[in-house]
């Protein structure tokens, strides 16, 4: 059994015991509980339920984990012959959690 859920507007694949990496959820104590109503849809072995865009009873309960930092990517900016040379580097921040319970 799996459900996709919007988390931060984004659209991820919950599957129960599964830790799975979101964007940065902001001032999260690690071990507090969360809990998402915003199901797109719930599919079983058997069965499957679509929401227009939401199932009205469905509900996914997760737990925050902690941060994670993602890998670094680096902009290099170059135009030949002219002496231009710009480097910046990002390294985006994500936050894990693990799908506890998912209520359809």
């Amino acid at each position: 059994m799996y459900a996709l859920v919007e988390i931060l507007g984004k659209q991820y694949k919950a599957v129960e015991g599964e830790t799975i990496q979101v964007d940065l959820i902001s001032k999260m104590e690690e071990g507090s509980s969360l809990e998402y109503a915003t199901v797109l849809a719930v599919v079983d072995e058997n069965s499957a339920k679509f929401g227009t865009p939401y199932i009205a009873d469905a509900k996914v309960k997760a737990t925050y984990v902690g941060d994670k930092k993602g890998v670094k990517i680096r902009v290099f900016k170059y135009e030949k012959r002219k002496g231009y040379r710009r480097t910046q580097g990002h390294r985006e921040r994500y936050s894990l959690i693990t799908i506890d319970q998912i209520i359809a």
